[in-house]
C-alpha cells in the first residue's frame, strides 16, 4: 500500500511527495495530512488512535477480521463525515457478507477482465483464461460471493459458529505434514497445519505454515512451526516421499519426534470423521485461516476440481493427519502405519 508498484510513494506526484517514516509507521504529507500504518495481525494496535478515513486492504484474508473492524470502528470518529473503505478478494467470511447486506455500505465490484490493458499479455492467457468458468474464477477474476460448495465436508457457517479468538491451555500440539511428491513450478504445496487439544478434548487449529518449495524449505518450515509453537510431534505422511520424508525432516532437526503415517484410504473417506468432529464442535479455528477455510469448504468428493484440474488438498490432508493424531479413537480408521520415535526429556528449541 505504500511502496508496492501502485502504492502512495509511486503514484504521489513530485510536488505532492509525502515523507514516509517506516520505523514510525507513519506518512505526512506537505499539508500535514498524516496516515499512520498498522498490522492486521495486531489489533490491539487499533485501541487508542483516532483518524477520519481508513482503509483497510485485503480485509476477508485478515485472520482477524472482525476485532480489527471493530476496532477500527471506534477510532473512527474525527470530522463531519467520517469513512472507511476496504478492498479485497470477496471470500464469503461471516464479516463480509455482512458488510454487503448492510444499506450504509456501498458496494463496487469489478472484474480482472476490466484492467486488461494494464496487465502483462501472458496474465490472460495463464491466469484469467485459465480458471475461466471455475469457482475460483468466479471468486478471484469476477469478483463474486460464492456460497458454500454443495457436497463439501465443511462449511462457512459451522466454522464461523465455533470460531475463537485464542485457544486455551492445550495439552498436546502437534504439527500435521502433507509433503508434496515434487517441487518446482506446478508442483503441489506442501500442507503444514498446526493443531492442539486441550484438558476437556477439543481441538483447536492454530496456524497453517503451508509452503511451495523443494524438501529443504518445507522441512525447515515444519520445525519452525514445531518451535513456535512448542509442539510435542510431527505427523508426516509418507506416501508419496517413503522414509525421505523422516530423513529429510531430521537433516533439519535430528530429535524431532515423528510419527509417520501412511494413507490406505481414499482422501475424502480419510476426512470424513473429522469433519464429523467439526459439526459437532469439537474442532474449533483460532482467529481465519483463509486458505486452509477455502480448501476445506470446497473439499467435495471430487476434490480434484478444486483450484483447477489435479489440484491437491494439501492443507485438508495435513489438517487431517494432525486431528487423526490428537483424537485417538480416529486414527485407525485412516492411517495404516504409525512409527513413532520418543525420547525420554523434553524437547528444547530445535534446529
Amino acid at each position: 500500500m505504500v511502496e508496492g508498484e501502485t502504492g502512495i510513494m509511486n503514484i504521489s506526484p513530485p510536488w505532492f511527495m509525502p515523507h514516509y517514516e517506516p520505523s514510525k509507521r507513519r506518512i505526512t504529507w506537505p499539508n500535514g495530512a498524516v496516515a499512520t500504518l498498522f498490522d492486521a495481525r495486531e489489533p490491539d494496535q487499533l485501541r487508542g488512535p483516532q483518524f477520519d478515513l481508513v482503509v483497510m486492504d485485503e480485509l476477508a484474508k485478515y485472520r482477524y477480521a472482525q476485532e480489527v473492524y471493530d476496532g477500527m470502528l471506534y477510532g473512527l470518529r474525527l470530522g463531519d463525515n467520517p469513512r472507511w473503505v476496504a478492498a479485497t478478494t470477496p471470500r464469503p467470511t461471516k464479516l463480509i457478507k455482512e458488510l454487503i447486506k448492510d444499506p450504509s455500505v456501498h458496494v463496487t465490484r469489478g472484474s480482472s477482465n476490466d484492467n486488461l490493458a494494464n496487465l502483462a499479455p501472458s496474465f490472460k492467457k495463464y491466469v484469467i483464461d485459465r480458471v475461466a468458468g471455475t469457482r475460483q474464477g468466479r471468486q478471484e477474476i469476477d469478483a463474486e460471493i460464492l456460497e458454500d460448495t454443495p457436497g463439501a465436508l465443511w462449511n462457512k457457517t459451522n466454522l464461523d459458529e465455533y470460531r475463537v479468538k485464542s485457544a486455551p491451555t492445550l495439552k498436546r500440539i502437534v504439527v500435521g505434514v502433507d509433503p508434496a511428491a515434487s517441487s518446482g513450478e506446478d508442483a503441489n504445496d506442501t500442507g503444514i497445519i498446526v493443531v492442539g487439544i486441550s484438558e476437556d478434548n477439543v481441538g483447536y487449529v492454530l496456524d497453517d505454515f503451508t509452503v511451495n518449495g523443494p524438501p529443504h524449505v518445507w522441512a525447515k518450515k515444519v520445525v519452525m512451526a514445531f518451535n513456535l509453537h512448542q509442539a510435542d510431534r510431527v505427523v508426516a505422511e509418507i506416501n508419496n516421499g517413503g522414509e525421505m520424508v523422516e530423513a529429510t525432516l531430521r537433516t533439519v532437526a535430528s530429535n524431532l519426534p515423528i510419527s509417520v503415517v501412511r494413507a490406505s484410504r481414499g482422501k475424502y473417506a480419510r476426512a470424513e470423521p473429522i469433519s464429523a468432529l467439526y459439526e459437532q464442535g469439537r474442532v474449533r479455528h483460532v482467529g481465519v485461516l483463509p486458505a486452509l477455510e477455502d480448501q476445506m469448504t470446497q473439499f467435495t468428493h471430487d476434490y480434484a476440481q478444486y483450484s483447477g484440474e489435479g489440484a491437491s488438498p494439501d492443507r485438508v490432508d495435513a489438517l487431517v493427519w494432525a486431528c487423526a493424531e490428537l483424537f485417538p479413537s480416529l486414527i485407525r480408521p485412516i492411517r495404516t502405519a504409525h512409527r513413532e520415535y520418543r525420547e525420554a526429556q523434553p524437547l528444547g528449541w530445535l534446529g
